[in-house]
């Protein structure tokens, strides 16, 4: 019997959670109306979290929830809050991208389950040996990786008992997850604040190869390629859509499980995707699994392109034939939406409702009969009735002190629907404590006999007053500037490249060379670049690297060499620095040049730790492991290779219509990069 790899839809609401249990998904991810890389979405309410669970396990189809957004110091207490709420239900794991999320919950909140978003952007496997010490069960891969390095860290993870999450059907981000400020630059829309603006999707001005949505990708669909996922060891396959509607997700979840389904029966798959077009779509691609990067992958218009479709896989002799069809297209669209409503309407996020039954007499034990719709159960108090008496500040059993008392069973997948008191004698007393001793047996019940927690006290952190001056630091990327180690005291940080496997002895003998050098580790290490880097990270015997990967960081916290975490990890928050610092050994942090003065000036860090600050840099918008250059100004090459890595030395631009000019920039050894026209500059010492 082959093994199940779990079909993971998106929720974006209510009605999209019922539309993907019907069509068969295995799991569900969804958001509440805070903390989720959604915020545009509809989202859910935290009332409806519990009905949604109690819905979703009834259909053996699981449940998690999306905290996958960067959290600044301001959100921390409300965060707290809601953690103590999830610990007592059953959702059945949440989705994480902030490093001080990560902390608090391994360290305060162990009943969670942790995925790593794909924000995190996980692609070798020091980063996967770094989110399994900050306890994560599950990662979700990085989307711009091929089969065989899916397969490689799917091996790693599994090592680690991790499981491993791939990306399979939906919107392709041009840019590296987690590493794109676009949208926050252009527009104040923080992506990793849940809040992109996709201004990739944009209309610009025509281009060289006179095309008006340069960064448009198509959608991606492994329809085909599923065999290879199975074999790879992949161990959950997921659609994207939480801003898409319920006929999108009834459809495409359908389509995916009839492909399972003929997978894991007559082990073939379904040749015909065409159902996969009747949604929204931007045609497909799967050229990044196949690891074949080319210009197919673009298409100029991020609009619905069903129509279009329909168009190129007929040659119609009429126009009027056309219509007819395209008509035809919308009202399928229509019944399957109407059929799709149907189908739901049967589908309830009710909790389970309760009579609760409470009777008893003086000098015996209070008796608590609870009854759902599919068990009954009695618990009784360890201590007996007692008559209250005159004048006793002691409380009577009334109907509205044991619904205060017991209203705790509303915030479970239960809800109390009657509470009778009709065989219970009046003006009796029991001690608070035996009422609570009740409460919690009852609770403990209910939960699956997990005993319910109380909620956790996260200790304030204390402020450092100890106030030093600021020290200047330089950052350069090329050998030429090398003589400024010589000029100036401050230290001297040196860009490393992307591409390092070809690279990695010149630049060992450079560094070994200029010892007063700091190496300074890029945010994209994949498969030999990254064995590459570990490797120079070995030989140079550097006393300090600064890293934004962190799979370098978890090398360096392994040798022992101290470190320090580059702005492109994204730190927001005074947990985020205690997570590197106690979980990891590191020495300091840049702090995101995301977040505002006020933002900053509320981040307490650690003892014997520094913190950094860009203040003067080119602004970078994103980084692509697709060649940008493709529709802007055209190049002679169809795919992309190793050589265009290692070699390629280009630049250009593109102009939105707000007039905004956005620099494309490719350097030999990196990958693909845009950078704002201006560069940023804060005089201010935050």
């Amino acid at each position: 019997m082959k093994r199940k790899i779990e079909l993971l839809a998106p929720g974006g609401d209510i009605e999209s959670i019922k539309a993907a249990i019907i069509a068969g998904t295995d799991a569900v991810y969804c958001g509440l109306n805070q903390f989720n890389a959604r915020n545009r979405a509809t989202n859910i309410d935290l009332e409806d979290l519990n009905g949604i669970i109690h819905l979703g396990h009834r259909h053996n189809c699981k449940v998690y929830l999306t905290l996958n957004i960067l959290v600044v110091g301001s959100e921390i207490p409300f965060l707290i809050s809601l953690l103590n709420k999830l610990i007592n239900t059953d959702i059945d794991g949440v989705i994480v991208q902030d490093l001080g999320l990560f902390y608090l919950l391994s360290r305060y909140f162990k009943a969670l389950k942790i995925h790593a978003s794909t924000q995190l952007n996980t692609h070798n496997e020091g980063q996967i040996s770094f989110l399994n010490k900050l306890t994560a069960t599950r990662i979700n891969l990085s989307r711009e990786l091929n089969i065989n390095e899916i397969k490689a860290l799917a091996l790693t993870g599994h090592k680690n008992n991790m499981s491993t999450e791939v990306f399979i059907h939906g919107s392709y981000c041009i840019s590296f997850s987690g590493i794109c400020y676009i949208s926050s630059v252009l527009g104040g829309n923080s992506g990793n604040r849940g809040r992109c603006s996709q201004p990739c999707r944009d209309r610009y001005l025509p281009t060289l190869e006179n095309k008006n949505f340069p960064l448009n990708l198509k959608d991606n669909s492994a329809y085909f390629d599923l065999k290879e996922l199975y074999d790879a060891k992949v161990d959950s396959i997921k659609i994207e859509g939480r801003m898409k509607r319920l006929d999108y997700v009834y459809t495409v979840v359908n389509c995916w499980k009839k492909q399972l389904q003929s997978f894991y029966a007559k082990n073939r798959l379904n040749t015909d995707n065409s159902g996969l077009y009747k949604v929204f779509n931007r045609d497909f691609s799967n050229a990044y699994l196949k690891g074949n990067i080319n210009k197919e992958m673009f298409i100029d218009n991020p609009r619905d392109n069903s129509i279009k479709h329909l168009a190129d896989i007929n040659t119609y002799a009429t126009n009027k034939k056309m219509e007819q069809d395209k008509l035809a297209l919308f009202e399928e669209k229509k019944e399957i939406t109407a059929n799709v409503k149907n189908l739901i309407k049967q589908l309830s996020i009710a909790k389970s409702p309760l009579t609760i039954s409470i009777s008893g007499n003086s000098g015996v034990p209070l008796k608590v009969l609870v009854k759902t719709p599919d068990i009954s159960f009695t618990v009784l108090s360890k201590t007996n009735l007692v008559p209250t008496k005159k004048n006793s500040i002691a409380k009577c059993l009334t109907y509205n002190f044991l619904l205060e008392r017991l209203k705790a069973v509303n915030d479970t997948e239960h809800t109390i629907q009657h509470l009778e008191l009709e065989h219970l004698e009046k003006d009796l007393f029991i001690s608070f404590n035996e009422i609570t001793s009740i409460k919690k047996r009852l609770l403990f019940i209910l939960n699956d006999s997990k005993e319910m927690i109380d909620p956790i006290d996260v200790p304030s952190l204390n402020k450092n007053i100890l106030k030093k001056p600021p020290a200047l630091s330089v950052l350069i990327s090329s050998q030429k500037d090398v003589d400024l180690c010589n000029k100036t005291c401050a230290d001297i940080f040196f860009q490393l490249p992307n591409g390092f496997k070809n690279e990695s002895l010149k630049l060992l003998d450079f560094f070994l060379k200029n010892k007063k050098l700091i190496p300074w580790f890029p945010s994209v290490l994949i498969g030999e670049n990254y064995r590459a880097a570990v490797e120079f990270l070995e030989q140079v015997q550097t006393k300090l690297i600064v890293t934004n990967n962190t799979g370098i960081a978890y090398e360096a916290y392994k040798k022992g060499i101290p470190w320090i975490a580059g702005p492109y990890l994204n730190i927001v928050n005074s947990f985020s620095l205690l997570c590197l610092k106690k979980n990891f050994n590191s020495c300091g942090s840049f702090i995101s040049n995301e977040i505002s003065k006020y933002q900053i000036k509320s981040i307490i860090k650690p003892e014997n730790f520094k913190l950094y600050y860009s203040i003067y840099h080119p602004i970078l918008l994103m980084t692509s492991r697709q060649c940008l250059l493709h529709q802007v100004t055209g190049c002679e090459k169809h795919t992309m290779d190793e050589e265009c890595i290692q070699k390629c030395e280009k630049s250009s631009s593109i102009t939105n219509l707000k007039n905004q000019r956005l620099l494309i920039k490719k350097t030999a050894g990196n990958y693909h990069s845009i950078y704002n026209n201006i560069n940023f500059f804060e005089y201010r010492y935050c």
